[in-house]
Order: C-alpha cells, then sequence, then structure tokens
C-alpha cells in the first residue's frame, strides 16, 4: 500500500497515522540510526516478542495526529471458517507450564493459544481497524504494515491493546502494566457476579501483577531519578476482561533516551512472557512454538524521542492475500494456576478479535 495507510495507532488521547513508506527498517539498530541522523524523523511500526529479532518500522511520507479513526458502521461476520487450539491441547500446555514452574525452572511463564479463519471475503487492513474501532471499547487502536520483516510481505498487525507499555514526553515516561485477569461474563454471556472483587483479592492474580510491576521498575531505575509507583493495582475492564493495572511514572535522568529505546528494553514484560525473561521465552518456544509479533509492542517514536507503544495483545495478523488471520490470546502461569481457569481465560480474551471479526 505505497500510497495509503502504513502505520496507525489511535486511542481516546491520541492519534497517530502515516501514510506512504518514505523508508522502512527490519530492526531496532536500523531505525534508531536513522532517527539519530536526521535521516528520518517518524517511525511507526511493530517490534516481535524477541525485539532483537523481527521488526517492521515505517518512516511514513505523511503523519497526521489529527484524524480520528472511524469505527465501523456495522460490524457483519466475516469469518468463513475457523480453527482454535482446542481446550484440551491448551489445558495440557498450561500443565506443563506448572510443572515447569514446581520444578523451579521459571517463575511465571505466560501461555497463548491461536485462533486461525479464513475470511469470507478479502478485507483491508483499515477494514479491520474500523471494525476493532467499533467493538473494543476504550482500548487502543493499532495497525502495522509488517512488509519491512522478513517472511512477513503484504502482511499487517492489527489489534486492539488494552496495555501501555510505554509512553514518553520529554523526561517523563509511563506504563500501565496488566497482569492477573478474570473474565467479565460466563460461557453464556452473563455478566460474572463479584469477579472485580474477586480479582482484586486474588493471591495468585496479585502474585502474578507484581512480577510485572517490579520487572519494570528493576529496568527503569536505572535510567531515572525518581519513578512513582502505588501500593497497589487497580482494576480495570475492557470490553471481556478484568484486569489489575497499576500505573507506573519515571522522570529519566537523560531525556534523550527515545521510546523506541524504551519500548526494545522493556519489551516483553512478565504480562506476556514470564519471569524470568530467558528461561520463560524458552518454555514458551518449547510449549507453543515461535511467536513472531505477537506479545511484542507497536507504536512510534519521533524525532525529539517522544513516542507511544502498545502490548501486542488482542491481536491478529492479517496475511498478504488478506483471506486469512491468525490471532492469539493467552494467560500468566504461576504456582496455584487452575488449568481450567486459564482455558476459560484465554476464551473470554478471544472475544475481542472475535468481535471485531462479526461473532
Amino acid at each position: 500500500m505505497p500510497a495509503g495507510l502504513s502505520f496507525l495507532l489511535s486511542n481516546t488521547e491520541f492519534n497517530a497515522r502515516g501514510s506512504g513508506v518514505r523508508a522502512s527498517f527490519g530492526t531496532v539498530d536500523q531505525a534508531r540510526d536513522a532517527l539519530a541522523s536526521g535521516a528520518v524523523d517518524f517511525v511507526g511500526g511493530a517490534l516481535g516478542f524477541d525485539t532483537d529479532g523481527l521488526a517492521s518500522l515505517i518512516a511514513p511520507e505523511h503523519v497526521d495526529f489529527t484524524a480520528a479513526l472511524r469505527p465501523a458502521p456495522t460490524v457483519d461476520p466475516m469469518v468463513a471458517d475457523m480453527l482454535v487450539t482446542p481446550d484440551a491441547v491448551h489445558r495440557e500446555r498450561v500443565v506443563a507450564a506448572i510443572a515447569a514452574i514446581d520444578a523451579g525452572e521459571v517463575e511465571k511463564v505466560v501461555i497463548a493459544r491461536s485462533l486461525d479463519a479464513r475470511l469470507s471475503a478479502p478485507a483491508t487492513p483499515e477494514e479491520l481497524l474500523a471494525r476493532f474501532a467499533a467493538t473494543a471499547g476504550g482500548a487502543t487502536i493499532f495497525g502495522a504494515d509488517l512488509s519491512a520483516a522478513p517472511g512477513h510481505a503484504g502482511a499487517w498487525l492489527i489489534g486492539a491493546s488494552p496495555e501501555l507499555l510505554l509512553r514518553k514526553r520529554g523526561a517523563t515516561v509511563q506504563c500501565i502494566p496488566y497482569a492477573g485477569s478474570a473474565p467479565k461474563f460466563d460461557a453464556a454471556g452473563r455478566p460474572v457476579a463479584g469477579a472485580a472483587e474477586s480479582l482484586r483479592r486474588s493471591e495468585k492474580d496479585l502474585r502474578e501483577h507484581a512480577y510485572v510491576v517490579d520487572y519494570l521498575r528493576e529496568l527503569l531505575a536505572p535510567l531515572c531519578d525518581e519513578i512513582v509507583v502505588p501500593d497497589r493495582p487497580q482494576t480495570i475492564a475492557t470490553s471481556h476482561v478484568w484486569h489489575l493495572a497499576t500505573p507506573i511514572t519515571g522522570t529519566l535522568t537523560d531525556p534523550s533516551v527515545t521510546s523506541l529505546d524504551l519500548a526494545a528494553r522493556l519489551s516483553p514484560t512478565p504480562a506476556v512472557c514470564g519471569t524470568p525473561t530467558a528461561a520463560a521465552a524458552r518454555i514458551i518456544g518449547e510449549i507453543e512454538g515461535t511467536r513472531d509479533f505477537y506479545a511484542g509492542t507497536a507504536g512510534w517514536c519521533d524525532a525529539s524521542g517522544d513516542g507511544e507503544w502498545v502490548v501486542s495483545i488482542r491481536c491478529l495478523e492479517l496475511d498478504a492475500s488478506r483471506t486469512r488471520v491468525r490471532a492469539w490470546a493467552g494467560g500468566g502461569i504461576v504456582a496455584g494456576s487452575d488449568p481450567d481457569a486459564e482455558v476459560a481465560e484465554t476464551t473470554a480474551k478471544f472475544q475481542t478479535v472475535l468481535s471485531a471479526l462479526g461473532g
């Protein structure tokens, strides 16, 4: 799409829409060097789950910070057929993850399942973005052309992330990690009574959440003069899921540290990977296989280093034919996790993508 949309990030506070492709970069280092040299003044796109691996970062020909994303007027069904990792298979994966935790290999690991769908007719990135905007409530809608990444020519990453990885403005950096969650509705679509209060009191979920907060504080501490972290998380609702969330604010010692630098440093957090990071990533690879762009980060960075990045969850990858999509849903596994509850949690998290696809 050389003259059309190449990148988008839109929420209730901010919009950034890139059009055309002035330059593209397949690694963080390439994009960082181009920004530092003044060759480009803005990059937007996605970093893979392994930030040292896949990346697709675009310097658009034009960036519009004013045009809000228009939701789709209707969201008709568009799925011809669909295949989801079976409940029993995902349950076995969770059991394997718990065994690794019990063996002392890892403290937390996030295990995901996938959904593959064939669309009844080709869909454009703009159409899918508008559908997410119509169905995903106050989430951040994001879209990134993945063509700069090897093997992803013509593909797009599109979704509605509830989770801000970081926002940088001048010397101020903000993170709002999500970890620990509960479905808002049961299998029959009825609200789960007391779900938010149960989540607030859940020792398992509070422990899972603390891993993420501690991780971010530890990585930000060497870069900041001050970090403010509340004592307890909040409960925040998306369209289908309750989450524990903690707003973190830091003051950078060196404001020239860019949002791209921070995104590469902080992603993936324990909210989508686990802890220790290397051990959790290894277990994910053994149990799931390669994640590519799922559970990485999508966002932008300008010439001043400011920018905004979200965690790439509640998303799908649209292939070059525009007729097939793959989506994912995961949950954090810690000691004491209930395999059946974890299956239910991923089912609830799939609803963001399924709603955008028309049910």
